[in-house]
């Protein structure tokens, strides 16, 4: 672009731009300022859009990472509550019957998959029965998933399989591990009668790998690790660090209990987004404390912006210089009088009162002019028409609540969007009594009252809609725990509406009966509100004035 100007201004066309000198400076001051501008633009842009997918790619390796260790310790916890009801069976409970706890014990094999081992040994350790009949007879009484199982269930971390390993069936060659799952087995008095015990695959690990890694999409070089507590080293990760100890912050912070992500340098030199987090187990199930981590290069996940910084760029240069050509023909014909129609346009959008300019001279800005002068003044009568119109078909005319339609379009629009809404259905217990007996000027005066009462407990992203009658609806969305939320909405509305009214004509008394149901994506809005009005009758019929879910 310098070189473009340089060379204009050696040229014998700079002599003839010269003769028209404000048509000459804009073009060139135009073209200046513009690529500078587009420059910094594109250098600020692609700094923010760097910091933008960090955040992003690190919140995302974060919350993997996170979902990874929830899902191993639910399968953990469910395998964990799997052995304790095995080891109940009715089977297990007569020892002197071996050829029965042998053919139970390959039925569960089959039935369990994720167990590639199971054997029952009587209270000295021996083997009686087994998947098999691997290890049959054998003594384990030294070995971790029987002693440690003596009082009461037991899980062990990831471990090298010692007795199993040539006797199971290993199709990749890969060395073997296991996690240990062991529970006693005890007769109705209590004593010790033998202990079930299980041997977990190491398969089960890389398959839930494999899952969340499919839940990345196509994000290059994520891997995965989890590291055992015990000796610090990788039990899961890429072939070559496993085994490998390692050292890093995200370590650190998970093992103090933190969970997120962070921007570190490995100890391969290189710069990695790490997301982190510590298994704490899940119900009953302790957890084995295994810290996961989700890693991807730097390089790799600042790739769409740096490609984004440098498209920018090169496009940027081509918009100066063809911007540059037209400003050199037009800005000196139509400059003036279009900056003039901008400023007024500029005061417009900032919500002052300005009248569109009218031209003599150049018959495009003429038409220009008249058009916008017009089309403000149609946009402006239109707009706010439309404004009235609107806000008075989507309100209730009595109590200013929204109405039927409004509700009906909020839940269009959370349809698409809401995680969850929590649907609460009442209407006015005595309501009647107070119009039959003040008329009904007095019961809208206890509409309206009402009205502002629940209004007061919907926030800013919840609804609270007058749809007929004395009946009223209010819907709170994605709260963390909706179910209770709506209940303490519910009884917080019953605590309101029980409070003495002041009206006009006297002070009066009603209740309100009240159901709630909750919505999940994949139910269908109009059977939640016909629940939430059955639950309302619920409550009508049980004595009023009460909450039904």
């Amino acid at each position: 672009m310098i070189r473009w100007i340089v060379s204009l201004l050696a040229s014998e066309e700079f002599v003839i731009l010269r003769l028209n000198r404000l048509r000459t400076r804009l073009s060139l001051i135009f073209a200046i300022f513009s690529f500078l501008a587009i420059v910094s633009l594109s250098l600020l842009i692609g700094q923010r859009s760097i910091h933008q997918v960090e955040a992003e790619i690190g919140g995302s390796l974060g919350e993997t990472a996170y979902l990874m260790a929830d899902k191993l310790d639910h399968f953990m916890w469910s395998r964990y509550g799997e052995s304790r009801l095995l080891a109940n069976l009715n089977e297990l409970q007569h020892p002197e019957e071996p050829e029965r706890i042998s053919t139970l014990v390959n039925q569960l094999h089959d039935t369990f998959p994720s167990f590639s081992w199971i054997g029952y040994t009587d209270p000295a350790g021996t083997v009686l029965a087994s998947t098999d009949d691997i290890l049959k007879g054998a003594d384990i009484s030294e070995r971790p998933v029987y002693k440690e199982a003596l009082k009461e269930p037991f899980i062990g971390d990831m471990h090298d399989a010692v007795l199993l390993a040539d006797l199971l069936p290993n199709p990749t060659g890969e060395a073997m591990k296991f996690v240990d799952i062991s529970t006693p087995v005890k007769d109705p008095d209590g004593s010790l009668i033998g202990v079930l015990a299980t041997h977990l695959s190491w398969d089960w690990l890389k398959e839930v790998r494999d899952s969340m890694a499919a839940t990345l999409g196509s994000r290059k070089d994520v891997e995965f690790f989890i590291i055992s507590p015990k000796e610090g080293d990788v039990i899961l990760g890429p072939s070559p660090m496993l085994g490998r100890k390692l050292k890093t912050d995200s370590i650190e912070r998970a093992m103090d209990g933190k969970k997120g992500w962070v921007l570190e340098t490995w100890a391969d030199g290189n710069e990695y987004l790490t997301g982190y987090v510590q298994s704490a187990g899940y119900k009953d199930y302790p957890g084995l404390g295994w810290t996961i981590l989700v890693r991807q290069p730097v390089a790799e996940a600042y790739a769409p912006a740096r490609d984004l910084m440098r498209y920018f760029v090169i496009a940027g240069t081509l918009l100066v210089l063809l911007a540059a050509l037209a400003g050199r023909l037009l800005a000196g014909w139509i400059d003036k009088p279009l900056q003039s129609i901008t400023n007024v346009a500029d005061r417009l959008r900032a919500g002052e009162a300005a009248d569109i300019p009218q031209y003599k001279g150049i018959s495009e800005i003429e038409i220009l002019s008249d058009s916008l002068r017009k089309l403000v003044t149609d946009l402006t009568s239109t707009e706010s028409a439309l404004i009235t119109a609107e806000n008075r078909a989507m309100h209730d005319k009595l109590t200013h609540l929204p109405n039927r339609y409004a509700l009906d379009a909020y839940f269009e629009a959370q349809e698409r969007e809401a995680e969850s809404l929590a649907l609460l259905y009442f209407d006015l217990d005595g309501f009647k009594a107070v119009n039959d007996t003040y008329g009904h000027p007095t019961g809208d005066q206890l509409l309206q009252k009402v009205a502002e009462r629940v209004s007061s407990i919907a926030g800013p992203e919840d609804i609270a809609a007058r749809i007929g009658g004395d009946e009223f609806v209010v819907v709170l969305r994605n709260r963390q725990h909706p179910e209770s939320a709506g209940k303490q909405a519910g009884e917080d509305v019953i605590r309101l509406l029980n409070e003495p009214v002041l009206l006009d004509a006297a002070t009066v008394h009603v209740g309100c009966s009240a159901g709630l149901a909750i919505w999940t994506p994949g139910t269908t809005i109009s059977s939640v509100i016909r629940a939430a009005d059955e639950r309302l009758y619920k409550a009508k019929r049980a004595g009023k004035n009460r909450l039904e879910t």
